[in-house]
């Protein structure tokens, strides 16, 4: 029998009656032939319930403990699937993340995937055709046997990861879109659903701000080329929507020049002002940070008008603004600067395509569609597919919009 793996997130399991419409969506796989696995996330909204009791219990909490009490969430929506599927005349089970197991690493609250063994789930496919029910966003660390979590959103990971070890013909992502689509449509009433997008574009996508997927599934999908759809688990069971596929770029027919433009709002930007132009100067900066794992993005360097000092600017996650400038305070006379500016309301706009790759000057006619706009551009970066923008965070709809329309994205 074929294989498939299928993933519903928080809100598609929100309440039992959602569970049941999972059901059916499940039902229909089985009914088409496949041996299913589901990955399940909490309920909609339990997640954010679980860490908040974690903080009342302890301000300052241990990590591992804290794993415990946020992996419970995944745990019930397993079980009252299986309870469902079980009930409707399907043979399942639940599995936890340890039981199969999904041995990660020890960094609990953003573990990463060693190994998966599906040799129980293959022995329930073989044996009984039964549906394994697995909680995702959590595994074992093997030298401890603490339960360890893979950081938000983790449940996507899960089941990629698994598709990869059960050998599964495809992975679907049921979420509460029906697809990936051109930009956001709350911005774009025009944006439209993509059927396909590349590996490495949906991967920029993630990374830059679109919310669809988390960034390390699709790290692995392309990893071990698992095709992944996007659907939505509120189509009609009996018939649903296409959704968008992810997969490789050879199985795109008509590539884009453009695909997709995203925007991320978790943007703050930092300048160093007049620092020490010699060599190590750079080390002295964002070794610190790396060092407290904050992860810097945009950089520029301007040499001032004496030749002996630079301006440096950069970007940070928006969480890690002030502790990044403290940071950087106490280096500062190592480093050498004199003074720290910084902003909050900026953002970042990125356009991303594997079309970039043979088509010139594609940044340029942005920038120049921007200047007409009036919108100032704070820093940019570019890469083989994509390249981003900072701005105000004024401008963002006028830019997405800007950006979407110059490059066709809203014609059918």
């Amino acid at each position: 029998m074929p294989r498939l793996v299928m993933k519903f997130g928080g809100t598609s399991v929100a309440n039992v009656e959602r569970i049941r419409n999972v059901a059916r969506h499940v039902r229909r796989e089985v009914e088409a032939g496949y041996d299913v696995a589901v990955v399940v996330s909490a309920m909609a909204g339990k997640t954010n319930e679980l860490v908040a009791w974690c903080k009342e219990a302890a301000p300052i909490y241990d990590p591992k403990e804290y794993d415990v009490v946020v992996a419970s969430g995944e745990q019930v929506t397993s079980g009252l699937l299986a309870l469902v599927l079980q009930n409707d005349g399907l043979p399942a089970r639940s599995w936890q993340g340890w039981q199969i197991p999904i041995r990660t690493s020890d960094q609990h609250g953003a573990a990463r995937i060693a190994s998966i063994d599906g040799s129980g789930i293959l022995d329930g496919f073989e044996a009984r055709r039964e549906v394994a029910v697995v909680s995702g966003f959590q595994g074992v660390h093997a030298e401890t046997s603490r339960i360890a979590t893979l950081g938000r959103g983790g449940s996507d990971t899960s089941a990629v990861a698994l598709a990869a070890a059960l050998g599964a013909e495809r992975c679907d992502i049921y979420t509460d879109v029906d697809g990936v689509y051109t930009t956001d449509p709350r911005i774009v009433p025009k944006a439209r659903r993509l059927d396909r997008v590349a590996f490495e574009e949906m991967l920029e996508m993630a990374s830059l701000g679109a919310k669809v997927l988390q960034v390390r599934s699709v790290e692995l999908a392309m990893l071990y080329r698992v095709p992944t759809y996007v659907r939505s688990s509120f189509d009609d069971p009996a018939d649903p929507k296409p959704g968008t596929l992810i997969c490789d770029e050879e199985d795109i027919v008509e590539q884009s020049v453009v695909t997709g433009i995203a925007f991320s709002k978790d943007e703050a930007q930092i300048t160093l002002r007049r620092v020490a132009d010699k060599p190590g100067v750079a080390a002295a900066i964002f070794g610190p940070l790396a060092d407290q794992n904050v992860n810097v993005d945009m950089i520029i360097q301007v040499v001032s008008d004496d030749e002996a000092t630079t301006d440096i600017t950069f970007t940070v996650p928006a969480a890690d603004y002030e502790r990044s400038r403290a940071i950087l305070e106490e280096n500062r006379e190592r480093i050498g600067l004199k003074d720290i500016q910084g902003a909050t309301d900026v953002v970042k706009v990125s356009a991303i395509g594997v079309g970039m790759r043979s088509h010139a000057g594609v940044a340029s006619r942005a920038f120049r569609a921007l200047a007409e706009k009036g919108i100032n551009i704070r820093a940019i970066t570019t890469s083989e597919i994509k390249f981003s923008v900072l701005i105000d965070a004024a401008y963002t709809e006028l830019a997405v919009r800007t950006l979407h329309s110059l490059y066709g994205l809203d014609k059918a």
